[in-house]
């Protein structure tokens, strides 16, 4: 997915700001007062899936536009333990002071994509996509949703303002799942680009939403032979719509889910709750 270079641009501001302050890295200020020239190599600890590259450059460029970053993989790209990600040259002071910044953002979206590499793969002999969702860490979704991607899942609706999607509060407070899908045809009148998926909990509820024709079904937080039975129902009915499962996925559930035949089955905690992967910076 791409991202806007001006929003890159004010995310890096503001941690910058966060990590240097006014009087900037004190401590290299007081080692090298003369910056001496450095060579320093970003390398992984860890097997698994890189992203964050992209936001090296701006960032070192930020703090000196002469350190020189020389990548030597690309986000997506498989890592194993030692794998090389990227060299930087230039003045020691300023490699240091974009050290923990560069790390932070390496660790924590190589982790997502790990993450997503990992369940991905799991389902890859099923015809399921992984998908991911909206529990990322505010301000940091549009990264987050690209690790995922880089680790070769599925970007879900950006936000609350792309997709239609109604959930079990909407269709309690709505009295139901068919006059839920009501006011949202309503509401969307004669618009056909906004797709529209709605939340089911059981079978009884899933035969109002097949009646109404979404878009999509998610099939959330049931058994796997009550899932595998929607499916059935749907593929039989209403073979046009899509189904997704959701609700307590993790790889020890995803195959078994995925096996069911649903088209694409959401996650939370690969954005969440992945653990960062182990990267570290070393000067030459």
């Amino acid at each position: 997915m791409r991202i806007e270079d001006s929003w890159i641009d004010g995310l890096l501001d503001r941690a910058l700001a966060e990590d240097l302050g006014r009087e900037g890295d004190i401590t290299s200020k007081a080692i090298f007062p003369d910056s001496p020239r450095a060579t320093a190599v970003i390398k992984s600890k860890d097997a698994g899936v890189v992203s964050g590259i992209y936001l090296l450059n701006p960032l070192f460029r930020k703090i000196d536009p002469r350190v020189v970053l020389a990548p030597a993989v690309e986000d997506g790209a498989p890592l194993e333990k030692g794998t090389q990600i990227c060299t930087l040259d230039g003045p020691i002071t300023a490699i240091l002071a974009g050290e923990r910044i560069a790390l932070n953002f390496l660790q924590h979206l190589s982790g997502i994509a790990s993450a997503a590499s990992r369940l991905q793969a799991l389902i890859a002999h099923t015809p399921a996509r992984l998908l991911d969702t909206r529990k990322t860490t505010p301000g940091l979704r549009m990264l987050e949703k690209k690790a995922v991607a880089d680790g070769g899942g599925t970007n879900h609706r950006i936000g609350l303002y792309d997709m239609i999607l109604i959930k079990d509060t909407h269709v309690t407070a709505a009295g139901g799942v068919g006059p839920a899908l009501d006011r949202v045809r309503s509401y969307l009148g004669a618009t056909t680009q906004i797709k529209v998926e709605v939340e089911v909990r059981d079978e009884e509820e899933l035969c109002q939403a097949i009646a109404k024709s979404p878009d999509r079904i998610m099939l959330d937080n049931m058994d796997v032979t009550t899932m595998r039975r929607c499916v059935e129902l749907v593929r039989a009915s209403n073979p046009g719509i899509e189904l997704e499962a959701s609700g307590g996925i993790s790889e020890k559930s995803i195959v078994a889910v995925a096996q069911t035949g649903v088209d694409f089955i959401s996650c939370g905690w690969i954005t969440h709750s992945a653990p960062a992967l182990d990267i570290h910076l070393l000067i030459q």
